[in-house]
């Protein structure tokens, strides 16, 4: 049994600090990228307020494909270059979105979806997909959250494919 927590939910610093530990720790040792992310989504579903959608789309082919979360349902198929998962797959850049509806192309899976970060997720030069977080709250993600997840991603990329 796993019993991961923030201890301050008040320090982003430290509630970064303590979501990168528990994914290290949490996905160590576990060859299985699928679980790793179900795990992963979990987890960050916990350590993070202010989310309304937390996880993973895989790259398959020449798509995005729906892997892992924790939210309403969402879309399962996103072409490269579309949306905001779409476009952090094809610039293999994170994309932090103030607000989502002012992006071209937004694809909105809940309608209460206001802003979003999206990483990619690389290893060895190959992307293996987008880690995907999205609140109701408008620009609730920053430059902190970004370099946060960004770590989290290089660290637990070669755990996910």
């Amino acid at each position: 049994m796993y019993d991961f927590a923030p201890t301050d939910a008040a320090d982003r610093q430290s509630l970064h600090a303590d979501l990168l530990s528990a994914a290290d720790a949490l996905t160590a040792g576990e060859p299985d990228g699928i679980a790793n992310m179900a795990n992963l989504a979990a987890l960050i579903w916990q350590f993070l307020p202010n989310l309304n959608w937390a996880g993973f789309y895989r790259m398959v082919g020449d798509e995005l494909v729906l892997g892992p979360f924790m939210g309403k349902p969402a879309c399962i198929r996103i072409p490269l270059g579309r949306g905001v998962c779409g476009t952090a797959a094809a610039t293999r850049e994170t994309q932090l979105v103030e607000d989502v509806h002012a992006f071209p192309g937004h694809i909105a899976c809940d309608a209460a979806s206001a802003s979003e970060i999206v990483v990619p997720i690389m290893h060895e030069g190959r992307l293996i997909g987008v880690l995907d977080l999205d609140s109701p709250v408008p620009a609730r993600f920053d430059a902190d959250d970004a370099r946060a997840m960004e770590t989290l991603v290089a660290k637990v990329a070669p755990r996910l494919g």
